[in-house]
């Protein structure tokens, strides 16, 4: 074989390879892509029972099951996060997940950080007692009480509004707050109505609100501010749920009722 030929050859198997390595790393780029973008990633605290919690190490609820059924009408995975529920925005801004279905409530202030969708359900702040308690018949006994919430809710300034600051108590969740109401540590929590509802369903703590519902919230889906298509797309997932009753038979598994419509 001739020296000009020999280097001909050389490099026309060299420009094969360079081109076939090329082909593959853009292969391989465009199917890591085409993975992230398969994958819903939604954060929740994890510690909101009915609405997320684990049982047996599996993370379930409200919340996790109206995450898949989105998922599944977007065309992607489903891929339920945990997040500490103080820092569960600032986990979505550093991009641990896409979007926050955590029975999170839409309020002005979170408005300037995110975005969010159309309301997935509907309730309420309320006073929940222990069911033996005579003593408080009305919002207005709350002067001087010791009331638990949770960290970072607006139950928070709620509370403060209806006791003295310092007998406001904190918690890292509602059960844990309710659970301390029989301890007598507590006499009273402020917490979403559902939650204090599915706990007197289940008669786990004998418990009973106080008064009607201290305010309306709606709670709903928070994504990143730049992810406007994102934000569209759940949209038309949530409206399909709704409509082929998707949403209706998880509602009512949990609660026994469509809490979407609640007033």
């Amino acid at each position: 074989m001739n020296r000009r030929y020999s280097i001909s050859l050389f490099a026309l198997v060299l420009m094969l390879s360079i081109f076939l390595a090329a082909c593959g790393s853009k292969k391989e780029g465009n199917s890591a892509k085409t993975s992230d973008q398969k994958e819903f990633r939604y954060g929740m605290s994890g510690l909101f029972k009915p609405f997320n919690f684990k049982e047996n190490g599996k993370l379930t609820g409200f919340d996790v099951e109206i995450g898949q059924a989105i998922a599944k009408k977007m065309g992607m995975k489903p891929v339920p996060v945990t997040n500490p529920w103080e820092t569960m925005i600032q986990g979505m801004l550093a991009k641990k997940y896409d979007a926050i279905i955590g029975s999170m409530t839409v309020t002005e202030e979170r408005l300037k950080t995110v975005n969010f969708s159309n309301p997935y359900y509907r309730s309420g702040s309320q006073v929940f007692i222990m069911a033996d308690n005579k003593k408080l018949t009305s919002v207005s006994d709350l002067k001087g009480k010791k009331i638990g919430v949770v960290k970072e809710s607006p139950y928070g300034d709620t509370a403060r509004t209806l006791t003295d600051s310092d007998k406001v108590v904190e918690y890292d969740s509602d059960l844990t707050a309710l659970m301390d109401l029989p301890t007598g540590r507590l006499d009273a929590v402020i917490t979403d109505q559902m939650v204090g509802f599915r706990v007197i369903k289940e008669k786990a703590i004998h418990i009973k609100d106080l008064g009607k519902p201290l305010s309306q919230d709606n709670q709903a889906i928070a994504v990143r501010k730049e992810d406007k298509a994102l934000l569209e797309k759940i949209n038309k997932a949530l409206d399909e749920i709704i409509k082929d009753g998707t949403y209706d038979k998880i509602s009512d598994k949990w609660f026994g009722r469509n809490i979407l419509e609640q007033k």
